[in-house]
């Protein structure tokens, strides 16, 4: 019997729905092997399948973040290029995880600052959240990050300006 493709379980319905995501993310954990073939649907022509793959991948890697490290490149790549919304925020929480060099996370910074001009709030709080991360390993990334941090409570959303509270009493600490 044939086992059936991640991109094929992720397939149908709408985005407002992450079908079978969960299902994915458990199916990966017991299964790792299936890892690359999970990100490998980053980069699927269907929307839902990337943004469902994205989904499953963020869940995956809160367990097992090395799970990343083979494609670190790739993923580096797709968080600069990347223009769905959905995958974008994935991305900002998935990068950091990643054992990254000073370049590296400099290019990641970038990628993320950029997301601020996203029109998506949720892309821009999680960008935030992504920034955050890359800090703790990086003191040279805080100072901006404070200075985004202050700026954000005076002109996010809502949920950016208690993303930034909560992420700047972090900072302080």
């Amino acid at each position: 019997m044939r086992r059936q493709s991640i991109a094929a379980m992720l397939r149908g319905g709408d985005r407002r729905s992450i079908g079978k995501s969960n299902h994915i993310a458990k199916l990966v954990l017991s299964d790792p092997k299936r890892f690359p073939e999970l990100v490998e649907c980053l980069w699927n022509k269907d929307p839902i399948v990337r943004m469902r793959a994205a989904d499953a991948a963020e869940k995956v890697t809160v367990a097992r973040p090395e799970l990343l490290n083979p494609h670190r490149q790739e993923l580096l790549g797709l968080l600069a290029e990347a223009e769905q919304i959905e995958l974008r925020w994935h991305l900002a929480l998935l990068v950091p995880r990643l054992p990254l060099s000073g370049p590296e996370r400099e290019h990641a910074a970038a990628a993320l600052r950029r997301y601020f001009e996203d029109r998506s709030s949720i892309v821009k709080t999680f960008a935030l959240q992504g920034l955050a991360d890359l800090a703790r390993q990086d003191s040279s990334l805080r100072e901006p990050l404070r200075r985004t941090l202050e700026e954000t409570l005076r002109t996010g959303t809502a949920a950016m300006k208690a993303r930034a509270r909560k992420l700047l009493k972090e900072l302080q600490n």
